[in-house]
């Protein structure tokens, strides 16, 4: 796919409507009732560090913390497809893993993307978009399936860190996905929270095809499913009103290494 065509489509994504459904839920309600919440929110993951492993010295922090390479969404989605550009071509720059970029996180962080990715290890955010140290806060689960920590991840780069883009990114050959057609089928119970996990797929599963095709078709339903529930948020949903933020889903191909924003 072009970036041409992933442009044309990134008009279409920037903007997400957050009227499709409801999540029940309860954390982080705090984040958005005055400042102080906000305040201790940003000191789980955007304060200077202060303590050292009493085994290594860590090098000298730099003068000031790293700064947001991109501030809007659509900014942020182009650096993105950009990156993946250089991944599938094998040109990758490999941004902010220099020395000098390791002493700017020491003193604080400055993500530009939420991606909300699976678990699979072909799948690594950072190198699929290309990005470095800093650059993306990438809570992952199973299928990209919503629990009340992932959500809260979510909501605490949103809120807290003020990341204008969030990414929800399935993939080619999703094992979860893959599973949970099957359990679907045969009534078979998985072990443990594993069972979970394919539920949470379940609504999304295309019931007019068969075999590769209904795989396919799941696994974006199911990454489309996931961006309307964190987009119908209220810690997200004003602010997508807002223009401050975007909220898309994406796919992963294997095969050729790009990813293309889905509908």
């Amino acid at each position: 796919m072009t970036v041409n065509v992933e442009q044309n489509r990134l008009e279409e994504n920037v903007t997400v409507a957050a009227s499709h459904g409801t999540l029940r839920r309860s954390m982080l309600r705090a984040a958005v009732g005055g400042a102080s919440a906000l305040g201790a929110l940003g000191v789980l993951g955007s304060g200077t560090a202060t303590a050292a492993s009493p085994l290594h010295t860590p090098p000298s922090p730099a003068s000031s913390p790293p700064t947001r390479p991109v501030r809007t969404p659509r900014a942020a989605l182009q650096a993105l497809l950009d990156g993946n550009r250089r991944w599938r071509t094998s040109t990758q720059r490999h941004p902010n893993e220099d020395p000098a970029a390791r002493r700017r996180a020491i003193a604080g962080q400055a993500p530009f993307a939420v991606v909300l990715g699976c678990i699979d290890s072909r799948v690594p955010p950072e190198h699929v978009f290309d990005q470095g140290l800093g650059d993306l806060l990438t809570p992952r689960s199973a299928g990209q399936v919503l629990d009340e920590s992932v959500i809260g991840s979510v909501e605490y780069g949103v809120v807290a860190l003020r990341i204008p883009l969030v990414v929800v990114l399935g993939h080619q050959s999703c094992g979860a996905v893959k599973s949970a057609i099957e359990i679907e089928q045969t009534g078979e119970q998985l072990p443990g929270s594993i069972q979970y996990i394919a539920e949470r797929i379940w609504p999304a599963i295309d019931q007019t095809q068969q075999g590769d095709a209904r795989l396919n078709a799941t696994t974006d339903a199911n990454a489309l499913m996931i961006r309307d529930q964190l987009a119908a948020l209220p810690t997200l949903a004003t602010r997508i009103a807002a223009g401050q933020l975007s909220v898309v889903s994406a796919r992963y191909e294997l095969t050729d290494q790009s990813v293309r924003l889905l509908p």
